[in-house]
């Protein structure tokens, strides 16, 4: 226990760490977690595949791992860069063809493993072929997810992580001390009377946790600046409404239990929304993400192994550490989308609309009718408009794409 609360108490601190040096960095982080537990997951394949004298599965695991991320994070990341991307000649190709890439990509793979299938052993290719999928599936598309919770706001990958954290911790707690009924076959460790305090303390935790992360703008604000930190001076309005507190009034019983107890006529508390839905995800993560554990813990029995590796002293490798934070991550980020998120215009977002649906042409058009819009509305000056020769370009550009057409 001694060897288990020491590093835990040091990941916890080099997440607070990396949390605050930036948002770029609580993205790498998750990209080098996911990355360590997928080759956890694939060494455990990659032994059986050596015995058989398998050609080409590791590299071919690295090579689908490699694709999956630049499919996923080009698709989520490269936004942020649009500015930059979507007006330099030599990128834009690739922003634009971006899909049809990655699926070129995929294709090749596909097509070097059907090529390199050998007779006797096509049952046991094809097993291995599978097991990459559902590695790539369940850790790097669900840590995708986890990336995309981070590009909403921090806390939305603070507070799932902080809850599955605080289960795992109060349930080892509570069925080390009280533990005595056996909760599953998977894990004879796991007892009831340990899921149910973790679910307890959990809810607990949960609600006064938000409460407390809620107040900071740089927790709270969509990701603006990838390279900010903890130390920018992060803000955004308006902010979400989950974050804003309003009145809740009190039912007539439990009014005047609280008079009667406290001598205290309160009859209604001021509660943000985020705080309830706080509560909706602890309970996810008591009841529904330990499945996610209980699922790696299969895993294990079906390749007869105790641990998933050694990186962590007290908990094994760090698959058996996260194992339940990719599904909660996943829950997050489907549960924001539906119930929490605001959807706003970015000129990002604005940009890539122009030049991937209007012609150049058009573009052009565009141009001009914005210049003529800021000019009218004073926050572009005529005079100085007058003297330049943006006019003359424009004109100039227009005068090209009739003679090319």
């Amino acid at each position: 226990m001694a060897t288990r609360t020491f590093t835990t108490l040091l990941m916890i601190g080099t997440f607070l760490f990396v949390l605050a040096s930036g948002y770029i960095w609580s993205i790498a982080a998750v990209m080098a977690i996911t990355i360590a537990v997928y080759r956890e997951v694939i060494q455990i394949a990659h032994v059986p595949a050596k015995e058989k004298s398998v050609r080409w599965f590791k590299t071919m695991s690295w090579y689908f791992l490699i694709t999956t991320e630049y499919f996923l994070y080009g698709e989520s990341i490269i936004y942020y860069f649009t500015e930059i991307v979507m007006v330099d000649k030599f990128l834009l190709p690739f922003a634009t063809h971006h899909r049809f890439i990655s699926f070129m990509l995929y294709v090749m793979g596909f097509v070097f493993f059907v090529a390199n299938l050998k007779k006797g052993q096509y049952r046991f290719q094809m097993a291995q072929f599978c097991y990459t999928h559902m590695a790539l599936l369940l850790i790097v598309v669900q840590s995708h997810f986890i990336v995309e919770n981070i590009l909403e706001g921090l806390i939305w990958f603070v507070m799932p992580a902080a809850l599955v954290v605080c289960n795992d911790t109060f349930a080892y707690i509570c069925g080390f001390f009280w533990g005595r009924t056996p909760l599953i076959q998977l894990s004879p460790k796991k007892t009831v009377e340990g899921f149910v305090g973790g679910f307890i303390w959990t809810l607990l935790l949960g609600f006064g946790l938000t409460t407390i992360l809620m107040r900071f703008d740089y927790l709270v604000c969509p990701v603006q600046d990838l390279g900010a930190s903890a130390w920018s001076n992060v803000s955004c309005d308006p902010k979400n409404p989950v974050f804003t507190a309003v009145p809740w009034a009190l039912p007539s019983n439990v009014v005047y239990i609280i008079k009667y107890l406290f001598r205290q006529d309160i009859t209604e508390v001021w509660i943000a929304p985020v705080q309830l839905h706080a509560i909706v995800m602890a309970c996810f993560a008591s009841l529904i993400a330990p499945f996610g554990g209980f699922f790696a813990s299969a895993v294990k029995r079906a390749f007869k192994i105790k641990d998933f590796g050694q990186s962590i002293p007290g908990h094994g490798g760090l698959t058996d550490r996260m194992d339940c934070q990719f599904l909660m991550g996943f829950f997050s980020h489907m549960y924001h989308q539906s119930f929490i998120k605001t959807y706003s215009v970015s000129v990002g977002s604005i940009l890539a609309l122009a030049i991937n649906n209007l012609t150049a042409r058009e573009q052009i058009e565009l141009l001009e009718r914005l210049q003529m819009y800021l000019s009218n509305q004073d926050i572009l000056n005529s005079e100085l408009l007058a003297t330049s020769n943006i006019n003359t370009i424009i004109q100039d550009a227009r005068e090209k794409l009739i003679a090319y057409y």
